[in-house]
């Protein structure tokens, strides 16, 4: 495992939040700061991010499919092109075919939007009567007689995982979730587990009506079958493409990475093509532009099924790469037209130099100087980073788009002048550590010019 005390210990000295850090700039050196992001930011073509989106998006890239296999032949394919020896790294996840057959039969009830599965689900048939169970917590079934019975869960706060496992150990024999927003819901369970209990995931709206007629006192029964499930062994994958210093090193090393899968039937538009299309943009544009630093661009596989991809690469990370990483930048669904604005988030809410780095070059960037704001969310590939002590944060726009993990999600929903943003935000932001001009602390720490930015309680 990694050393992580002299990380915190570094990090400690370099970043103090609510005082004047040693690195903050003169405010004149704010027009010399847009000149260099200027060198990145004009480079840019929207366009080109765009075209990948369009690329990616044209089947499902389910991890460890053949969908997956074509995304992953390209995005390697267009590193090259700029220039990159990239890597390929395989590793082994679980696969998993949907069910043939997917029935919930509710006396008085007509399921016109069809009940979907959970993926890594199991077959199974249940008549029983329904229980409401809240959001699913252990604290929920503790005073509920689900013994035999079918779990009616509200989606939130906790992993879809979690709460049919939760509804397990009290007694449950199946489970329905439904949704908590509009839309469908198209959920994933991470990874198999022989404890599952079938379950099935229904609409905000046929969820409503089955929790009222329970308020009511009623005794509703229902019958919940599923059969042709299939789970097996397959190989995902993560591409990764590194630029080199070009000038004397500094021995910094920045990651910046989306996640290349998407769930099964969701071409995936925005979750995450977007993202990795970005990745793909701005690996071009840095492909020759002059750094003191190494940038490593990655996109992962396996996001969907639990976070596989991120946790893969942190586990073949050196020691060396680990000791000298500034930090993490993690772009995920960064282009939907109907989602809310740019936010940053971290594992555990606290500003960071990933936060410090992307605030900066949004104050630098935005007309009104304005930074993004910062929250608190996992969730995404950042987290692996996270745990083992790195700087890190995920951007993304909040909350996200109603149809994501749907049909739904597809290139008509995309927004160019999002793409802009956040491509401008984070090739920005990468610039300031990585140009040759930028000293560097001690151990690879760096910093951009102070800047006020403020924690958001923003649900994703």
């Amino acid at each position: 495992m990694f050393k992580k005390t002299t990380l915190s210990i570094l990090l400690a000295a370099s970043l103090s939040v609510g005082a004047t850090p040693a690195w903050a700039a003169p405010k004149e050196n704010l027009q010399s700061d847009q000149a260099f992001d200027n060198r990145i930011v004009k480079r840019i073509k929207v366009d080109n991010i765009y075209n990948h989106i369009v690329k990616l998006s044209e089947n499902p890239r389910v991890a460890g499919t053949p969908g997956e296999d074509a995304a992953v032949e390209y995005i390697k394919s267009q590193f090259e092109s700029y220039g990159y020896d990239t890597e390929v790294q395989p590793f082994e996840i679980y696969s998993y075919t949907a069910p043939s057959l997917i029935e919930l039969k509710v006396d008085g009830m007509n399921f016109e939007q069809a009940p979907l599965d959970f993926s890594y689900g199991v077959n199974g048939e249940v008549t029983a009567d329904l229980v409401d169970a809240g959001l699913g917590a252990t604290s929920d079934f503790a005073e509920k007689d689900v013994e035999g019975k079918i779990a009616l869960i509200e989606r939130g706060g906790f992993s879809f995982a979690e709460k049919i496992l939760n509804a397990s150990k009290a007694g449950a024999a199946g489970v329905i979730i439904y949704n908590n927003t509009d839309g469908v819901l198209n959920g994933t369970l991470g990874e198999p587990n022989d404890k599952y209990v079938p379950a099935v995931a229904i609409t905000q709206e046929q969820g409503t009506e089955l929790k009222e007629r329970l308020e009511n006192g009623e005794t509703v029964t229902a019958t919940l079958k599923i059969e042709g499930a299939e789970t097996d062994k397959a190989i995902s994958h993560n591409v990764v493409a590194t630029k080199e210093a070009t000038h004397k090193s500094t021995n910094q090393l920045i990651l910046v990475g989306a996640h290349h899968d998407s769930v099964d039937g969701a071409p995936g538009a925005n979750d995450d093509a977007s993202g990795t299309a970005t990745v793909l943009e701005l690996a071009r544009v840095f492909a020759n532009a002059p750094t003191d630093t190494d940038i490593r661009f990655v996109t992962f596989g396996a996001e969907e099924n639990g976070l596989l991809g991120s946790y893969e690469f942190v586990e073949r990370m050196t020691q060396e790469d680990y000791d000298r990483t500034v930090g993490m930048f993690q772009m995920d669904m960064v282009g939907s037209k109907d989602a809310g604005d740019l936010i940053m988030y971290t594992t555990d809410g606290d500003k960071n130099t990933v936060t410090d780095l992307g605030a900066a070059a949004g104050a630098r960037l935005s007309k009104t100087g304005e930074a993004t704001a910062y929250g608190m969310q996992g969730r995404s590939d950042h987290v692996p980073f996270s745990e083992i002590g790195l700087p890190s944060a995920l951007f993304i726009h909040a909350p996200v788009e109603p149809w994501y993990h749907s049909p739904e999600d597809t290139i008509d929903k995309i927004s160019k002048e999002k793409l802009k943003e956040v491509s401008n935000i984070v090739g920005a932001a990468v610039y300031q550590v990585a140009r040759p001009d930028t000293p560097a602390l001690e151990k690879a720490k760096v910093a951009p010019k102070e800047v006020d930015y403020d924690f958001e309680e923003r649900e994703l």
